[in-house]
């Protein structure tokens, strides 16, 4: 399946396994996303999404959300959106 990059890991927090992302391009809840870096290979479905602590549906570039991830990630890694 086709990918394309919408944004970058900023931060992660360990408790409650949340990323944070700077998005260069658009995302919403239920987007299928891969997270990739050196040492990071997750892919996961968008199931909240979060801006200043408030649940959005929605996100554009240029926006700094917060996902609840599976697994560790990393600051730097490159997020994708998975595309059908």
């Amino acid at each position: 399946m086709p990918e394309i990059e919408i944004g970058r890991v900023s931060d992660f927090f360990a408790k409650p396994v949340v990323a944070g992302i700077d998005l260069t391009g658009t995302l919403q809840v239920g987007d299928k996303i891969h997270i990739k870096g050196h040492t990071t290979d997750v892919e996961l479905t968008v199931e909240s999404m979060q801006i200043h602590n408030a649940n959005v549906t929605e996100a554009k570039a240029g926006d700094a959300v917060g996902i609840k991830v599976t697994d560790r990630v990393r600051p730097g890694d490159h997020v994708y959106k998975v595309t059908p």
